[in-house]
């Protein structure tokens, strides 16, 4: 069964960093795209990155391109975040799926419970 951990959100001053981890089980992670997404208050849900394990293909939202980066080892997949703004606190959860262009169409078959990200002073 597929599972997705996240881990990493904090509270974090604008202009500081922070990474997030994703911890997948249950899949061979290499014939799936796994991305992020995030929710803030009162908004849509949005994809942030996703990173597709069959060819390496990475998509980032304009919003963050240049200062965030995702990256994956074994089993984790990660996204560095770097130069945060207020304007990206929100949970972000890890998805996963086996559509290429899951972020660019925002749809995800499996989903994980969230780790808040707060941006401010």
């Amino acid at each position: 069964q597929l599972q997705l951990v996240e881990s990493g959100g904090d509270l974090v001053q604008p202009g500081g960093s922070l990474r997030l981890a994703c911890a997948v089980s249950g899949i061979t992670l290499d014939t799936y795209v796994i991305g992020w997404f995030r929710q803030a208050p009162g908004k849509e849900r949005e994809a942030v990155s996703c990173i597709n394990n069959r060819d390496g293909d990475t998509y980032y939202r304009d919003s963050v391109k240049g200062r965030f980066t995702i990256a994956r080892d074994k089993s984790t997949v990660y996204l560095e975040m770097s130069s945060l703004k207020p304007e990206d606190t929100a949970v972000y959860y890890c998805a996963a799926g086996l559509r290429a262009a899951m972020c660019y169409i925002q749809r995800a078959d499996y989903w994980g419970q969230g780790t808040q990200v707060t941006v401010s002073s």
